[in-house]
């Protein structure tokens, strides 16, 4: 992608790294920002030499959310042109969490509506102590989409959440971190560092095994204890047929640090 694209992609090693870029803007997602975000994220999750994926934004904010002015200039067409984003925007979503390799989002700023649920999306969250994050939605009288009623009340609780969509309250980024609805504030200057050293272990990581406790999480709000419990027998039992299994019992057993290429 050129340095113009909406959304930037960069090799760093194993770590694939997507900038949301539209700066001036606030990254506010349009239709080709959704568009390439989607063609990024199928990338990753069909690309198996990357083993982890960091999102991150240009510029002050992270994300602004739709952006609210091309809805406007939309007129009657507004419908319409909301309805093309989301399919490209929740495709991308559906894509980056499903994938076999683990999520870091850095939120490097402010996060709004849409950009809001990108930034819950990470396995793990860092944001930048100066970021706030607020949903936003009810304040111009449109609703959620990006996947937020589905992961919020699992992250915070449905009391929580119901606060937070109805309200739109503004929530700095530590107290998010004291929430869980993101995994911990770290000081501005530290971000980018942070983020890269943190996609750096993972993509060291056991891959496979990393892709199969997502879908675990994933699939744990839908299915009884018992079906649970299976499922993870059957996971747990395959992870020992795999490289990365078999490296890590022989690294366990050997006492050395495992190499999982």
């Amino acid at each position: 992608m050129s340095a113009d694209s909406p959304v930037l992609f960069e090799r760093r090693g194993a770590v694939a790294v997507l900038t949301l870029n539209r700066p001036t803007v606030g990254n506010a997602i349009d239709v080709p920002l959704a568009r390439a975000l989607m063609e990024a994220a199928i990338v990753c999750d069909e690309d198996e030499s990357i083993r982890c994926v960091l999102l991150t934004g240009t510029g002050r904010m992270f994300c602004a959310g739709g952006d609210v002015g091309g809805f406007a200039k939309a007129g009657d067409n507004a419908a319409a042109l909301v309805k093309e984003t989301t399919a490209y925007l929740h495709v991308a979503i559906a894509r980056l969490s499903r994938m076999c390799k683990p999520l870091v989002c850095a939120v490097n700023g402010p996060a709004a509506g849409a950009g809001f649920s990108l930034a819950i999306l990470g396995d793990l969250v860092l944001a930048a102590k100066s970021a706030h994050l607020t949903l936003a939605y009810t304040a111009i009288g449109l609703t959620p989409d990006g996947g937020s009623t589905w992961l919020l009340p699992r992250l915070v609780g449905l009391r929580l959440a119901q606060e937070l969509v109805l309200t739109n309250r503004r929530l700095p980024a530590e107290e998010a971190a004291a929430l869980g609805l993101i995994t911990r504030a770290v000081d501005d200057a530290d971000l980018v560092a942070e983020a890269d050293r943190l996609s750096a272990t993972l993509a060291a990581g056991a891959t496979q095994a990393l892709g199969q406790a997502r879908r675990l999480l994933l699939s744990s709000f839908d299915s009884s204890l018992e079906t649970q419990m299976e499922m993870e027998s059957r996971a747990i039992g395959d992870a020992t047929r795999t490289p990365h299994g078999r490296e890590g019992i022989s690294a366990f057993l050997g006492k050395r640090k495992p190499e999982f290429r």
